[in-house]
């Protein structure tokens, strides 16, 4: 079971900072959509780390620049709000004002030591690129789409929340 942890992150070139409190600090999701993709780089991996937002802390704000992707199908905006260090272009957090408690820090950003996931859990894989040969670790959990389980819930599964 993993206590609420502290994390701390900052981007490549150290002009922007953050902290936050975290109940869910394990990186065990792994995202292959297009938006994951292009905007963090790599295979993407951005969504799987959760914070409460009431604790996050930010220094070199200035720097912080934030893209709303534009969605595929309904060619319309998403609402959650990617941030990024406007000089280095690290990806940092994503927000949602339809979920205002929470921020999403990209696991790349952190640099306090994250606990080792017992397992991953990659999705989106339907819109993987051959060469992220997302279906090759079939060790792991596996969702063409969206899982139906949520950041809180794999965490609760696994025995890694607090009993309060």
């Amino acid at each position: 079971m993993h206590n609420s942890l502290r994390l701390e992150g900052s981007c490549h070139c150290g002009a922007a900072h953050f902290s936050l409190m975290s109940e869910t600090p394990v990186p065990y999701m792994r995202c292959y959509c297009s938006v994951c993709r292009k905007t963090a780089g790599g295979g993407g991996y951005a969504i799987n780390i959760m914070g409460l937002a009431g604790t996050m802390a930010v220094s070199g704000q200035e720097h912080l620049r934030v893209y709303s992707a534009r969605l595929d199908k309904s060619g319309g905006t998403s609402p959650a709000r990617r941030h990024f260090c406007g000089l280095c272009g690290s990806a940092l957090w994503i927000s949602d004002p339809r979920w205002p408690e929470w921020v999403y820090p990209f696991a790349s950003a952190i640099d306090t030591p994250l606990p080792v996931p017992s397992g991953r859990v990659r999705m989106m894989e339907n819109h993987a690129p051959d060469w992220c040969a997302a279906g090759a670790a079939r060790e792991d959990t596996h969702f063409p789409e969206y899982p139906s389980e949520s950041i809180h819930d794999w965490h609760e599964r696994q025995g890694l929340l607090e009993k309060g």
